[in-house]
């Protein structure tokens, strides 16, 4: 089973990477971890392989969702090499000894190339630090996720990107999902809804995202205004 949020300080990880690169060395890839708890392995080539995402695979048993594609033989003994070497690694020994969790794999998700971004909107907010820095390469203003919503002035296309219930899903805990919903409810859905039916903001898009599938609903103020339409419950 993949849990992903082990805490690791800065100290275990540069070490950890140290001896990745050390024993892959000559092999076309580096792993660096700028932030203990987000790595990264550059590749001096494109691996022809498709990842599961770690949204999708956290708290999930891992078997069946190892990387597929025409390198997948390579990178799942890449994948068992990794687990061998860390398995014996006097970071991981010690903490055992201290009764924590060992690093005992490494999850390769994503993946690309560096390519210019285009700016299709004028600032973001987001809780999640991958979305931030994906702003700071386009260039664009970015802003950690406040508790309510905070109507710009200056116009422009906002892009909120929110993750709230995806840590409460990985640890099936009802309660914070449900607080979680309700914090968005009151913090966001709520004013950005005012805001569409006052005219402030002309148009509302939501693309909502879950697994494999995702649904996009686009809002005009005219559909503020629906009144015949019927009201659906959460679950519809």
């Amino acid at each position: 089973m993949l849990l992903p949020e082990v805490g690791v300080n800065a100290g275990e990880a540069a070490q950890l990477c140290a001896a990745l690169n050390e024993h892959f060395a000559g092999q076309g890839m580096e792993f660096f971890a700028p932030h203990p708890q987000r790595w990264y392995m550059r590749l001096d080539q494109v691996p022809g392989i498709e990842t599961v995402p770690l949204s999708q695979a956290a708290g999930r048993n891992v078997r069946g969702l190892l990387p597929k594609g025409a390198e997948e033989a390579h990178w799942h003994r890449v994948f068992n090499e990794i687990q061998m070497l860390l398995f014996a690694h006097p970071v991981n020994e010690a903490r055992e000894v201290r009764g924590e969790l060992p690093v005992n794999s490494l999850w390769l998700w994503g993946g690309g190339v560096n390519a210019p971004l285009q700016k299709t909107c004028t600032s973001v907010s987001s809780d999640e630090a991958l979305a931030g820095m994906f702003a700071a390469a386009a260039g664009i203003p970015f802003s950690s996720w406040p508790g309510q919503w905070r109507d710009e002035e200056n116009g422009g296309t906002q892009l909120l990107v929110w993750t709230g219930l995806r840590s409460a899903l990985r640890c099936g805990d009802l309660d914070a999902w449900r607080a979680a919903l309700q914090e968005f409810e009151t913090g966001y859905a709520q004013p950005l809804w005012q805001a569409l039916r006052a005219g402030k903001i002309a148009q509302l898009q939501v693309d909502i995202l879950g697994g494999e599938h995702a649904r996009h609903l686009l809002l005009t103020r005219a559909d503020a205004w629906a009144f015949w339409r019927r009201a659906k419950s959460l679950s519809q």
